[in-house]
């Protein structure tokens, strides 16, 4: 029999969150050592619980949930979708212009199997969440990595993008909140990323599940707001990590701007939809529950929180360590520090998170597992609470100090 190998579209998609990292965390702990995971933003493990609310909504419903539902989600789910983005001023936003998948990941890449072509190029900020970069290159594109400017709050870098759009360009990809870097862009910043778009003709995806975890005096800003009529705008979002519901893989993308002219490319992703026949049924009777009730989340992210308290700290920490610099996160679930190269000379920062792992037990994703240029940073995940993350960083700064001249 001959050898069963990979296809070859995988030859260049990677996802470092969960690839030999986890291999080798799981091989420790198989020896029977505790590994402190802060590779994955996954709240439940860290004592965040759902919503009794959206539990009880969702046990309610279970006797309704044993059949296939509507490809394109539940109608009550839907109309809540729509219904949110309507009280954010997208007035137009109607229960046909939503779509309700498996968690945000689902969705990005039943939308760019539907949206791209081979050769087609898609602008993906540095660092990005990587299942953007894995899903353009499964679906034949070319992932053009745009840098976002950590000596700038890691914005984007709007000269950048502008220097990489070429006439196979065919869309911007937006992640605000950032992951992994912690930033909320500005409304300025929002407008000229949607001015890029509009100039050159490109389609926003705009990748909005953090958007209700933001820090201090920081704003988020709907891209879609701005788009207008003349720019399409496809809108990720949904309740992982606001609810704290991972597991329950409820998500949704949101379809505004000149949808006559997408006639075509919505009717390649009603049917990638029906493919899949349709969304997990039981979540999507959380929706509706999460998005008109009471909003859990504004106990977290205020000082107090346990959202707010964990991301100063980690980042206050980090930037403690000689050698170490962390832009302050104004969102999201992560830090994103820098390792000086004049003080650690890392060359391969995917074997310096391994050895991390195996001398502190401490599991953290290194920056190139992110699309970064350069192999000088990592991203730690800020969900323990303050005594775990206090000994976790502890042991991280440990390590770096054995590692200095």
């Amino acid at each position: 029999m001959r050898h069963v190998v990979q296809s070859k579209k995988l030859q260049h998609v990677r996802y470092d969150v969960r690839g030999p990292i986890l291999v080798e965390a799981q091989r420790l702990e198989a020896e029977g050592h505790k590994v402190l995971k802060l590779n994955i933003g996954n709240t439940a493990p860290f004592g965040f619980e759902a919503p009794e609310a959206i539990v009880a909504d969702m046990v309610h419903n279970l006797p309704e949930s044993q059949g296939y539902a509507d490809s394109r989600g539940i109608y009550s789910a839907r109309t809540a979708v729509a219904q949110y983005y309507q009280s954010r001023g997208l007035t137009e936003t109607s229960v046909d212009d939503v779509f309700i998948g498996n968690g945000v990941s689902e969705l990005i890449t039943m939308v760019l199997q539907a949206f791209v072509d081979d050769g087609n190029e898609i602008l993906v900020p540095a660092p990005d969440y990587p299942l953007w970069t894995g899903a353009v290159t499964l679906s034949g594109g070319t992932p053009v990595h745009y840098r976002c400017d950590e000596s700038n709050g890691w914005n984007p870098d709007l000269e950048d993008i502008e220097s990489k759009i070429t006439e196979n360009t065919y869309a911007l990809v937006v992640i605000n909140p950032n992951n992994p870097t912690g930033a909320v862009y500005s409304e300025e910043t929002v407008r000229q990323l949607v001015e890029i778009a509009r100039r050159h003709d490109l389609v926003l995806m705009a990748d909005e599940i953090y958007e209700k975890i933001i820090f201090d005096d920081a704003v988020h800003h709907h891209v879609a707001t701005y788009a207008d009529d003349d720019v399409l705008c496809l809108t990720f979002s949904g309740l992982s990590k606001a609810y704290r519901v991972c597991g329950y893989r409820a998500g949704w993308v949101m379809i505004s701007g000149p949808k006559h002219l997408a006639e075509d490319f919505l009717e390649g992703l009603t049917l990638l939809s029906n493919m899949r026949m349709c969304a997990n049924v039981p979540a999507q009777h959380a929706i509706q529950t999460a998005l008109g009730g009471y909003q859990s989340i504004n106990e977290l992210i205020v000082p107090g929180g346990r959202f707010y308290e964990q991301s100063k700290l980690a980042s206050r920490m980090l930037g403690e360590i000689p050698g170490v610099s962390c832009v302050e996160p104004m969102g999201a679930l992560y830090c994103f520090p820098r390792l000086d190269p004049e003080v650690y000379p890392i060359e391969n920062d995917e074997a310096f998170v391994i050895d991390l792992l195996r001398a502190k037990k401490i599991l953290v994703t290194h920056g190139t597992g992110f699309n970064w240029f350069e192999p000088d940073h990592f991203r730690l995940v800020t969900l323990p609470d303050v005594d775990v993350l206090t000994e976790a960083i502890g042991r991280i700064a440990d390590h770096l100090s054995e590692l200095r001249p």
